[in-house]
Formats: C-alpha cells, structure tokens, sequence
C-alpha cells in the first residue's frame, strides 16, 4: 500500500484554487451578490432549517459575533427572520424567509450555470476527474470537531 503525503504547498495552492473559482463566479453571475458568510448563513439554513445563532455560527465557520452582526444585516433585508425559541425563551431561532429561500435559488443556480458553461470547455475526462472531486471537497468543507 503506497501513502501519499500532501505537502503545504500543494494544500495551498489547492485553497487559492477554489477561492479563484469562487470568486469569479460571484463576480460574474448575474444575481445580486453577498458577503460570503451571509451566503454560507443563508445556505446553511436553507440545508438544516432554523436554528439558533450560536449553530449558525459552528456550520457557518464564524465566531457567535459575526454570526449575530450577519444575521441582523440579513434580517434588515428580509432574508431571515427571528423568532422566540420555544425551548427557551431567553434564545431566538433564525429562519430563512421566502425572500431568502428565493434568494439562495437565484444565485445558486446562476453560478452553477456559469459553472457548467465553464465545466463545457473542458474534456469529457477532466469534467469527469473534477466531479468525482465533489464529494471530497464537500467532506473537506463540513465543520470539524475539536
């Protein structure tokens, strides 16, 4: 059984990668665009439903601070709304509205059109390599537990 190591470098260039394409794909699509955190919020409760601020924070990679300063700017817009938790009144619960849900839809699938106008000019066997990467980079992104 051979071991392959990654090294540094390699993780890096693989992080500068994947922030270039999204990147450029936000700046191109057509939609309104977000801060990326408020698009990870906004994800994350079109995902796994409403939730408190301090989960928010933990799916969305954040500190409880930002997560909260996110959420009052997404609720000023009416993307999400607050309500009383039921389980604790002391505690609020952060749902997506049908604004935000639209919102998510809208610019999920103007990135992933211009994603798949990209992944055209490829060849069928480097579409192939890159969507079998998929899964990985989806397990790479989940939270890790300390």
């Amino acid at each position: 059984m051979t071991t392959t190591s990654v090294t540094n470098q390699e993780a890096l260039q693989l992080v500068v990668a994947v922030h270039r394409l999204v990147r450029s794909l936000r700046q191109t699509a057509p939609v309104r665009r977000l801060q990326p955190t408020q698009m990870l919020v906004l994800s994350e409760l079109a995902v796994h439903g409403p939730m408190r601020i301090g989960e928010i924070a933990v799916r969305a990679l954040c500190s409880q601070p930002t997560a909260t300063t996110v959420v009052t700017g997404l609720e000023a817009t009416g993307l999400v709304h607050r309500e009383p938790d039921p389980a604790d009144g002391r505690a609020t619960i952060v749902e997506l509205t049908a604004l935000g849900q639209d919102m998510i839809i809208s610019m999920a699938h103007g990135e992933a059109e211009l994603l798949s106008d990209r992944l055209a000019q490829l060849t069928p066997a480097e579409q192939e390599l890159l969507l079998a990467a998929t899964p990985l980079l989806r397990k790479l992104g989940e939270p890790t537990q300390h």
